[in-house]
């Protein structure tokens, strides 16, 4: 497993992330879908994060990122919720019949943590380290 770092720190911080659009209304096509994820790789760097992988249904997206220990998390879903929804009904305005009263995204979202070893795994190495 390669972890990252930064001057004062060594992470590994993977997250998977689920954004579903208002009322599951089918409105992603590969197009849209390829729009979003521009979308996300142009705004992601300023909150040190880094897509990892992306794919998409027709009601909701899945992304696997990466974000360092000073990533506001909740602060760049909102600003990428926010951004993405304008710029997508402005260049795509077709897309405003499908919608809801000009909601793009559901106001909630899905965000688990990801990583190499299971919850049992982490819980026993810790419970292991004052054993001799």
């Amino acid at each position: 497993m390669k972890l990252d770092t930064n001057n004062h720190s060594v992470f590994l911080l993977n997250y998977h992330l689920v954004l579903v659009i208002k009322y599951r209304r089918k409105a992603i096509n590969n197009v849209i879908s390829n729009r979003l994820k521009e979308i996300f790789e142009h705004i992601s760097p300023k909150y040190n994060i880094t897509l990892e992988e992306w794919n998409h249904d027709n009601d909701h997206v899945h992304l696997l990122f990466k974000a360092q220990p000073n990533t506001e998390i909740s602060k760049f879903i909102k600003a990428y919720k926010s951004a993405s929804s304008r710029l997508i009904k402005k260049e795509f305005p077709l897309i405003r019949n499908q919608l809801w009263q000009e909601h793009f995204w559901s106001r909630s979202y899905c965000l688990l943590t990801t990583g190499g070893a299971t919850i049992d795994v982490v819980r026993k190495y810790i419970e292991n380290q004052q054993i001799k």
